[in-house]
C-alpha cells in the first residue's frame, strides 16, 4: 500500500484519478423489500420515490427540532436501496431505522462484510464495486435550494463499495497509490463541501447549505420538516458556513474547535464561531471551514485563536448573511393593508 506522504502531490494525483483514499470510518446499510423506497422516503429529508437504478443522492435524518443527526448517501440499484453513513452514530441510526419498520415490507441490514474506497471522477475499474455512490454536490438536487454561489473548485468524489476481501486486496496491491484523508479534505474544503466534521448538537441544514444537496423542499412527512420550512421561508439560520483563507506565514494549521474571532485593538476579541475542518490546498494554501454567527460582517478581518498561536484569516462566503426568508411575506400588521400609492 504505497501511501503518498506529500499532501500536495497526493491532491494532484487524486485530481488526476491516479490515487485512492481508504474510508474505514464509513459503513453500509442495505434496505430491501417492496416498500423500501416509500418507507425510507417518509423518514428522510430527500425525495427518493423516483430514484432510479444506478442513481445516487444525499439525504438527512433530523430530530424533531430540525437538528441534524445523520448525513446519508443513498444509492438505488433497482432491488435494494443502499445507505452509506459514518460509523460514529451508525448503531443508533440502524436501531432507529429498524424501530420504524412497523408493518412495512422492509428489511434493514448492517453490511459489515463491505468496505469503502474513495476515488475521483469515476469508480475503480478493478475489482468491480458492488455499487459506486457519486457525490453530485456541484449540481443542486431536484427540489433543493443553494443559498450561496456554486463552488468554482472541482469536486468529484466517488465512494466505491467493495467486499472486505476485495478492499484488503486493493490495499495490498503495490501498484495502487493511496492518498491520505487530509488530501481529500483539502479538496473538500476548497469545494465548500460540508461533512459530519461541520456538525454539532445545534446544526440545522440551512447553516451548511445542505438544502442544495440533501433536502427536497416540497416533500413532507419527515421528522424536522417544520423547522426546515420555517427557517427557509420565514427566518434566517443563526449561523453560517464560511471558508477561511489563512495566513500561511507561520506554516500552521488551526486545530478543530479553535475559536474564530474578530480581533480587537482594545478590549477582548469577539468570538463569532469555531473551526470545523482545516487543510493545506495544493494551490490556494492553508484554509479552513468554520461555522460562525450569521450576522458577522462578510468584510470583517478574522483570526483563529488556538492554544499557542493566532492565525489571521479572511472570509470566503459559502452561506450568505441573508440566507432564508425566501417567502418574502409582509411583516405582521401589514397584512390586509392597502399599498400606499406613490
Amino acid at each position: 500500500m504505497p501511501l503518498l506522504e506529500n499532501p500536495i502531490s497526493a491532491q494532484r494525483n487524486l485530481l488526476a484519478g491516479k490515487a485512492l483514499v481508504n474510508q474505514p470510518d464509513l459503513a453500509v446499510i442495505q434496505v430491501g423489500g417492496d416498500d423500501r423506497k416509500a418507507w425510507l422516503h417518509s423518514l428522510i429529508s430527500q425525495n427518493i420515490n423516483g430514484l432510479q437504478a444506478g442513481q445516487s443522492t444525499e439525504a438527512l435524518v433530523l430530530d424533531a427540532n430540525g437538528r441534524l443527526e445523520s448525513i446519508l448517501r443513498v444509492f438505488e440499484d433497482g432491488t435494494s436501496t443502499w445507505i452509506i453513513t459514518e460509523r460514529g452514530g451508525f448503531d443508533q441510526l440502524l436501531l432507529w431505522l429498524r424501530k420504524m419498520v412497523f408493518r412495512s415490507k422492509v428489511s434493514v441490514a448492517a453490511r459489515e462484510d463491505l468496505a469503502l474506497v474513495a476515488s475521483w471522477g469515476s469508480s475503480v475499474e478493478s475489482p468491480t464495486p458492488l455499487f459506486a455512490w457519486t457525490d453530485n454536490w456541484l449540481s443542486p438536487a431536484p427540489g433543493g435550494h443553494r443559498y450561496g454561489q456554486a463552488p468554482s473548485e472541482p469536486w468529484g468524489l466517488v465512494l466505491n463499495v467493495l467486499t472486505t476481501g476485495e478492499a484488503a486486496g486493493l490495499l495490498a496491491n503495490a501498484n495502487v497509490d493511496w492518498a491520505p484523508e487530509a488530501a481529500l479534505d483539502a479538496l473538500r474544503i476548497a469545494a465548500h463541501r460540508p461533512s459530519v466534521a461541520e456538525l454539532d448538537e445545534k446544526s440545522i441544514p440551512h447553516e451548511l447549505d445542505l438544502l442544495a444537496s440533501a433536502v427536497h423542499l416540497t416533500k413532507g412527512c419527515y421528522r424536522g420538516q417544520e423547522t426546515v420550512a420555517k427557517v427557509h421561508n420565514l427566518g434566517h439560520p443563526p449561523r453560517r458556513l464560511v471558508l477561511l483563507h489563512l495566513d500561511g506565514s507561520g506554516h500552521l494549521l488551526p486545530d478543530i474547535g479553535d475559536e474564530v474571532v474578530i480581533p480587537a485593538t482594545d478590549g477582548e476579541a469577539k468570538v463569532v464561531g469555531r473551526v470545523t475542518s482545516a487543510a493545506t490546498h495544493h494551490e490556494a494554501g492553508p484554509m479552513a471551514l468554520a461555522v460562525i454567527s450569521r450576522t458577522t460582517d462578510v468584510a470583517a478581518e478574522l483570526a483563529v485563536i488556538g492554544a499557542h498561536e493566532s492565525i489571521s484569516a479572511t472570509q470566503e462566503v459559502i452561506v450568505p448573511t441573508d440566507a432564508g426568508k425566501v417567502a418574502n411575506l409582509p411583516r405582521p400588521g401589514m397584512l390586509g393593508r392597502p399599498r400606499r400609492q406613490p
